[in-house]
């Protein structure tokens, strides 16, 4: 008997298995469905849907094959109209290194002509970093947009490259443009730790609702789960190691401020 996903999506309860913030589970629904890509890209560019004709991600993989190598990117490729670059990032994980490296990945992609090719062929690149931790504590924004700009007059050099960077801790700071798109909406889905939360969050569109369905499919393959479970097991030990390299660093600041005094206690004995 064919399996009822929807009903079963309706009766389902409790805690999701992985949030859509690990980057497994990410990848998984966007590849696994175009419209939920198409919605997403929609609502981040702030795009309608007969402005789109085509989105096709061109750096799929084969889902639920292991990952022998655990710094595998999961970054999301992709053409919009045959014209636009974009690269879509999960980032859980504070690197301290999103600024540099988010530039470095929208040059590498702007750098596409093959020699003799004309410049003006070069595809605008758009990079889109959805990250569970805030970029800039002293200014802290939701959905955030950064391009060439004259830093004088504030005018606009090049729409060639662009960075987005979505701060999944900071949804409450969303604009009413950034509601207006759903934006809000789409991080909060990406959040949500129970099928009661998802619920809600899919009735809000057709989009999200396909999202949501989506990942609750995904959810209930074995193999996406394992690798799930390997970026979950990933990230742990990335945190652990970066606590043992902060607790060096402080020891080792605190070593210092004590020699420090000592130094200048030894000044002082000397000129008393």
């Amino acid at each position: 008997m064919k399996r009822d996903w929807n009903q079963e999506f309706l009766n389902v309860s409790g805690q999701v298995p992985y949030r859509m913030i690990n980057d497994y589970l990410f990848r998984a629904v966007l590849q696994s469905n175009n419209k939920v890509l198409r919605g997403l890209i929609c609502a981040l560019l702030h795009l309608a849907e007969e402005e789109v004709f085509s989105v096709e991600i061109t750096n799929p993989i084969v889902l639920g094959e292991t990952v022998k190598n655990k710094e595998f990117r999961l970054d999301i490729n992709v053409v919009l109209n045959n014209h636009t670059l974009i690269n879509l990032e999960m980032q859980i994980a504070n690197r301290l290194n999103w600024r540099e490296r988010s530039v470095m990945y929208l040059c590498r992609s702007f750098d596409q002509l093959n020699h003799g090719q004309d410049y003006a062929e070069a595809k605008p690149v758009i990079h889109i970093g959805f990250l569970d931790y805030t970029l800039m504590e002293e200014s802290p924004e939701f959905c955030a947009s950064y391009k060439l700009i004259n830093t004088k007059s504030y005018q606009k050099y090049s729409d060639s490259l662009t960075l987005y960077v979505i701060d999944l801790l900071h949804i409450e700071l969303a604009t009413e443009e950034d509601k207006q798109y759903h934006i809000h909406e789409w991080a909060m889905l990406f959040k949500a730790a129970t099928w009661e939360e998802v619920r809600m969050i899919a009735s809000k569109d057709e989009y999200l609702n396909e999202a949501a369905q989506t990942m609750f499919r995904m959810s209930a393959d074995d193999l996406i789960r394992k690798r799930c479970r390997d970026r979950e097991e990933y990230y742990q030990d990335l945190r652990n190691y970066e606590r043992v390299i902060a607790e060096k660093e402080r020891s080792i600041a605190e070593k210092e401020q004590e020699n420090e005094k000592l130094r200048a206690e030894i000044e002082r004995l000397k000129k008393s």
